[in-house]
């Protein structure tokens, strides 16, 4: 009897440890089955997107602890060069691509609604999609010709490259016709200049925009979630994800995409201000 007892013991350990030795090498989860998700997800690009991608990012390595989405801030032409050359997992950029970028794929995962914002103390609040291109030319050079102070316009906006002052520029319909007094490197800095100029007048991610600027409403329309949603509110565009064609992408990074485009991620999307993508 003792015999036999020791040799069942025996034959449960050896099936103990040779379950355990296969879930090991097939790296599966003890509470899934599946493989355990784990790396690096590399982003580059859009500044506008930078609030998105951060409570994305934030909300995925919570579900998985063993990934680390990183994101680099550097402009949306930046971020589909990077992902054109393999320097990042995914480019972002917040326009769409062009007739000469070619070999990538686009993933559209949010809506977003471009801004018009002055300075608190600019007590203009309406303007028309002709008024704001001829303040952005530089044919309305005076803010008394739109019910303003009689006081110099102050065109600021975004560097080449930016995602935000294509879509702007290509809505408004003056691209290469805006006379800039600054053109600056990220939303922040739009914003942080409207603020601290009463003579200014720039654009913005809607996303970014918080109480220290005015937004001015396009055509009567304010620029809400539902304008943006039903198509009310003239200046808007796409948040896209842009990933090289045939580039064999990590099991991580394929996972964030789908991820960003799931229903469980509404809410949180909601939260950086813009709607998801359907």
């Amino acid at each position: 009897m003792k015999k036999f007892l020791l040799i069942t013991i025996a034959a449960m350990m050896s099936l103990a440890l040779f379950t355990g030795c296969s879930s090991e090498e097939l790296g599966e989860s003890e509470e899934t089955g599946k493989g355990k998700l784990s790396g690096t997800v590399s982003a580059n690009g859009s500044t506008s997107m930078e609030k998105l991608i951060a409570v994305l990012s934030e909300a995925f390595m919570a579900k998985n602890p063993d990934v680390v989405v990183t994101y680099e801030a550097t402009g949306s032409g930046a971020g589909i060069t990077a992902a054109s050359e393999g320097m990042a997992d995914i480019g972002l950029s917040s326009r769409d691509l062009k007739g000469n970028e070619m070999g990538l794929d686009t993933t559209v995962i949010a809506i977003d609604g471009i801004a018009l914002i002055v300075n608190k103390e600019n007590p203009v609040a309406d303007l028309t999609t002709e008024q704001i291109a001829g303040l952005a030319k530089g044919g309305i050079s005076n803010w008394k010709d739109v019910g303003g102070n009689d006081a110099p316009v102050v065109f600021i906006g975004r560097e080449a490259g930016s995602g935000t002052r294509d879509g702007f520029e290509s809505i408004v319909k003056v691209s290469d016709e805006c006379a800039y007094e600054q053109e600056l490197t990220s939303t922040g800095a739009v914003i942080a200049a409207v603020a601290a100029n009463k003579n200014a007048i720039g654009y913005a991610s809607v996303a970014a925009v918080g109480d220290t600027v005015n937004m001015v409403k396009v055509n009567g329309v304010v620029c809400t979630k539902e304008t943006i949603l039903d198509g009310s509110y003239p200046i808007q565009r796409n948040f896209n994800i842009i990933t090289k064609q045939g580039a064999e992408l990590s099991a991580a990074a394929k996972a964030f995409i789908q991820f960003a485009l799931s229903d469980e991620v509404s809410d949180v999307i909601a939260k950086a201000g813009v709607i998801q993508a359907k």
